[in-house]
């Protein structure tokens, strides 16, 4: 394993707790359901760190996965406005 492998799976490892920090600790407030846009921008994101070797197709790939989340957010204002 090279450096930049142990440094995304030490990300992935952090992110992971943080999820399950935020749902055992996030419950209280109300309850906000995972758009199908921004799944599939977290899993363009996720496939961009693990294409991450070829850093044309990983950074490509987190770039989708960014604009999709920024569209998702842009969608999610409108609605409630």
């Amino acid at each position: 394993m090279n450096i930049s492998q142990i440094y995304i799976l030490i990300s992935i490892v952090v992110l992971t707790v943080i999820i399950l920090l935020l749902f055992v600790i996030g419950k209280k407030g109300k309850e906000k359901k995972l758009t199908p846009l921004a799944g599939l921008a977290f899993g363009f994101l996720l496939a961009g760190l693990f294409f991450g070797d070829n850093r044309l197709i990983g950074y490509g790939l987190m770039g989708v996965g960014v604009l999709l989340a920024v569209a998702d957010i842009f969608n999610r204002s409108k609605r409630t406005n």
